[in-house]
């Protein structure tokens, strides 16, 4: 299976999104903010990447962004629940930006494995 980054200042989302990916066989990496995320990357490398977009220490999209130049291929799926702005709004900049797929919160079990699949194939 895939080695697989995620990316996400709340806990309880970071644990979740760990659950059902491992429980799909992935190798998961964690990491609580963008800074971490980036470190973890270049640590540990990733078939894909699933991102929070509104963070402390390094917000979600410079993350996509210096995950492309780090990696121009890989995978990225960004998320977000909202913040100042529609979390449409975010997600659309996040594709702007070099996400390749988009889930506002919150997202379910079967729309997250979908998203990664489609991705991995």
């Amino acid at each position: 299976m895939a080695r697989i980054l995620v990316i996400d200042d709340d806990q309880q989302i970071l644990q979740t999104l760990h659950q059902v990916l491992a429980l799909e066989g992935h190798e998961v990496v964690d990491a609580s903010n963008g800074k971490e995320g980036l470190e973890r990357f270049r640590e540990h490398g990733a078939d894909l990447v699933i991102t929070d977009i509104v963070m402390p220490e390094k917000e979600g999209l410079e993350t996509i962004m210096e995950l492309r130049k780090a990696d121009p291929g890989v995978k990225i799926i960004a998320i977000s629940g909202g913040g100042k702005i529609d979390p449409d709004a975010y997600l659309k900049m996040a594709k702007q930006f070099g996400a390749v797929r988009a889930l506002p919160k919150p997202f379910g079990r079967e729309e997250l494995l979908e998203a990664v699949r489609s991705l991995l194939a």
